[in-house]
């Protein structure tokens, strides 16, 4: 036991360091190096991105703000304090930058949906888990909350009355009930390549599959049905937003974000068995299933028919139900999501080779696009509740014996894969940390290359150029050193077996290597070394947001449990020592909180009252 009544545990000497621990170390120091290759390359010395002096529409932000987004998570895991200064630097920038395009307003979205709200918002929610004591970004993630609840009359997106978002497209000027040519100005090119939004307008035959959103008069069509049809109301896209609400919740620990997000979900529980189980993907400013589609549920803004389908409606309740269950503890609040993805497999059929294929998508004539269940659904979902039901949905899923196979390429977002961690932390591959490892250090050096040889004049090129470029790559460390898969894309929280704070900040001790090998229901599997000659003294935290208690410990080969009964526990370790233990844990029994160990609310610095109200 320390003297802060943390319990503490000690290591001993290892014949050799292993191989993770040197690889993990070896990556943070390359992307360190490589993440002022890339500032240097395509950032003014004030911070701004070289780029265009004028963007126009809706689009935009979310991309500069991905570019930098892994900054705080590198930081977190254990680089250096620069990290966290270009953190800081980059996001008050860009939020700066954006707004001169006018994308922002009040230092967020003006108005967007929320798919592009919550890529963009994954920087914003990292820097609670970097910096938890900024007065800046604590004062952020209340004032831009209160956009949703009701509070800010400028922002009148929420309709606290019946629970209901009052338009898909909203931000810090409040619901956007009718869209401008300009707003989707720049996405224009994009969304030629896609379905038509409805199978009814004039002049656009809808099984071509494709849209002409660059043709003048089509575009005008578009415009005219979008607004008498999609403009007005809720989405289920709108239930990432609760992550905002978590978010801001675990800054102050206030029970009205946790009231928010229950009772939004719960919202759309009561429409979802209202339409006979299938959950509605347009719901009028009134409350009425289909107000302004002619009574159909399906057909809304990124709902069952356009632009992605399911992607677009599971996933939001895959985050809200993950969202619900951190704040309150309950797995329940995951079940409309379990019954989404029970129900589309449910009008599975067989393709050629024989294989389960589900209807993505729900036309006028009924359901189409059969493809296969997408594996990162279940296998995210597992990985948050360790319920074994969850993980029965697994095992429906075709091609796992591919799953082992650490992919080389790398998809939006710096993202590999999970399903060859899924396989690792269910004691298969035993190689696979380093193979991962490798695998993320080979991307970094590619993306480097990439920097080295760009020729291009990035004033004049595409918004996503940089967020392709950027050499920061954390899943590996994610998935090995905190045990947990990173976060679905579309602004989901990172939920993780453990965390780690050291010396008054998070992250572990330079060249102590962590190695999560298994987590269950009950409890994790974890190995630490101490590669540097020097002692060190760090802290575990049961869950990315110490919402797990750890409940007891067993170093292996000891024999023996230390009751810990509470969030944390004390590892000191060393020079050349390791240690491997086995801690047994309550999953979601603790409050979670942005809190480091030793921190109070209170300690917090007093907000700043405003003299001059907003008008």
């Amino acid at each position: 036991m320390n003297n802060c009544g943390i319990p503490c545990v000690e290591g001993g000497a290892y014949e050799k360091t292993p191989e993770w621990a040197l690889l993990e170390w070896k990556l943070i120091g390359r992307m360190e190096e490589a993440v002022e290759i890339f500032m240097k390359k395509y950032v003014r010395n004030d911070g701004t991105l070289a780029w265009r002096t004028f963007w126009p529409g809706m689009d935009g932000a979310d991309d500069a703000f991905e570019s930098f987004q892994n900054y705080p998570m590198l930081y977190a895991l254990g680089a250096g304090k620069r990290l966290l200064e270009l953190a800081h630097h980059e996001w008050d920038t860009t939020a700066w930058q954006w707004t001169q395009y006018g994308q922002l307003h009040r230092e967020f979205w003006a108005y967007y949906d929320w798919m592009h709200h919550g890529e963009g918002n994954l920087f914003f929610y990292y820097m609670g888990l970097a910096d938890p004591f900024s007065l800046k970004f604590r004062m952020r993630a209340e004032r831009f909350a209160s956009f949703y609840t009701g509070e800010d009359p400028n922002a009148d997106n929420f309709d606290t009355e019946l629970k209901l978002m009052r338009a898909p497209i909203n931000g810090s000027l409040g619901p956007r009930l009718a869209h401008s040519a300009e707003d989707w100005e720049t996405h224009r090119a994009v969304l030629d390549n896609y379905l038509p939004p409805f199978e009814d307008m004039p002049g656009i035959p809808f099984v071509m599959g494709k849209c002409d959103w660059t043709g003048e008069e089509t575009y005008k069509t578009i415009l005219s049905f979008i607004n008498k049809r999609m403009a007005s109301g809720d989405v289920p896209l709108n239930l990432n937003a609760t992550s905002l609400m978590a978010h801001a919740y675990m800054y102050t620990g206030e029970p009205k974000y946790k009231t928010w997000v229950t009772d939004y979900l719960e919202a759309w529980e009561k429409r979802t068995k209202a339409n006979g189980g299938i959950i509605p993907d347009n719901i009028g400013p009134s409350g009425k299933i289909g107000e302004y589609m002619d009574g159909k549920w399906w057909g809304g803004y990124y709902g069952w028919r356009w632009p992605h389908g399911a992607l677009t409606i599971i996933e939001p309740l895959i985050i809200a139900g993950c969202n619900a269950l951190l704040l309150t503890g309950e797995n329940r609040w995951l079940d409309l999501a379990r019954s989404q993805m029970d129900m589309l497999y449910e009008k599975r059929k067989l393709d050629d080779s024989g294989n389960p294929v589900m209807p993505m998508r729900h036309f006028d004539g009924g359901w189409t696009d059969y493809r296969r269940e997408d594996t990162k659904w279940p296998v995210y979902m597992w990985s948050v509740t360790m319920d074994e039901n969850d993980k029965k949905r697994i095992s429906r899923l075709p091609g796992q014996k591919s799953w082992g196979e650490v992919p080389k390429s790398l998809g939006k977002g710096n993202r590999m894969e999970i399903h060859a961690w899924y396989h690792y932390i269910n004691g298969k591959n035993s190689d696979f940390p380093a193979q991962t490892l490798e695998a993320n250090y080979a991307s970094v050096e590619k993306r480097l290359a990439e920097i080295a040889s760009d020729a291009a004049d990035v004033r004049g090129e595409d918004i996503h150029h940089w967020q392709d470029k950027n050499p920061v790559i954390c899943e590996a460390l994610v998935q090995l050193m905190l045990g947990g898969s990173t976060n679905i894309y579309h602004g989901g929280l990172m939920f993780t077996a453990l965390r780690y704070f050291y010396g008054g900040r998070p992250g572990l001790p330079e060249k102590t290597g962590a190695l999560v090998e298994a987590v269950d229901a009950g409890g994790v599997t974890v190995s630490f070394h101490n590669a540097s000659e020097k002692p060190c003294e760090f802290t575990i935290q049961g869950g990315c947001f110490g919402e797990h208690t750890l409940k007891r410990a067993n170093v292996a080969g000891s024999g023996e449990n230390m009751e810990i009964g509470g969030k944390y526990l004390n590892v000191r370790l060393g020079g050349r020592e390791g240690i491997k233990l086995r801690i047994e844990m309550e999953r979601f029994s603790q409050k979670p909180s942005y809190l480091a160990p030793e921190m109070n609310y209170g300690d917090f610095p007093p907000p700043i009252k405003a003299r001059i109200k907003e008008n």
